[in-house]
């Protein structure tokens, strides 16, 4: 990737926004013009809250269809916390995505303190709520993420990232 810019910002005044060029929420087709991933691996329906520079709320529904469901486990469909954790940081990647000293691909660098709390099964709706906490010298940060359901806590934990070219 070069230099980014926010290719949703012409049609910002149609489409929920607070002062005609910040979005404030993201569709799934406006989400897969700020963030590579693809099917099987986009794990973000929907960005209801968008705070430039600060923080992202995401949507993910967790459906029965997913490839994972297959054999993760068998009678007993449990999302694996691998993705859970990388739903958290899809969500974060609309917020670094769009910050004028990000210009490459976010990769992982680390987790820490990450903690499940409960299983998310199809059917669930994950709430994801992922702030920018630091980005140092242009190429690495951090972010502190949580997943909810239903108002109860699932996953949560600090995210590292390094910018790639």
């Amino acid at each position: 990737m070069s230099t980014l810019t926010n290719p949703l910002s012409e049609s910002a005044e149609a489409n929920g926004c607070a002062d005609g060029g910040t979005k404030l929420m993201y569709s799934l087709e406006e989400i897969h013009q700020l963030l590579p991933h693809r099917y099987p691996f986009a794990l973000v329906d929907r960005i209801i809250e968008y705070v430039p520079g600060e923080r992202a709320v995401g949507i993910k529904n967790v459906t029965f269809n997913e490839p994972h469901f297959q054999g993760h486990f068998p009678g007993r469909p449990i999302m694996p916390g691998v993705l859970i954790v990388e739903a958290m940081a899809q969500v974060g990647g609309i917020v670094l995505m769009q910050l004028p000293e990000v210009s490459g691909l976010c990769m992982f660098a680390g987790i820490n303190r990450v903690r499940f709390r409960r299983p998310v099964v199809p059917g669930d709706q994950l709430l994801i709520t992922t702030t920018l906490l630091a980005v140092k010298r242009s190429r690495f940060g951090k972010m502190q993420s949580r997943a909810e359901v239903e108002g109860q806590l699932v996953c949560e934990g600090e995210l590292m990232f390094s910018i790639v070219d």
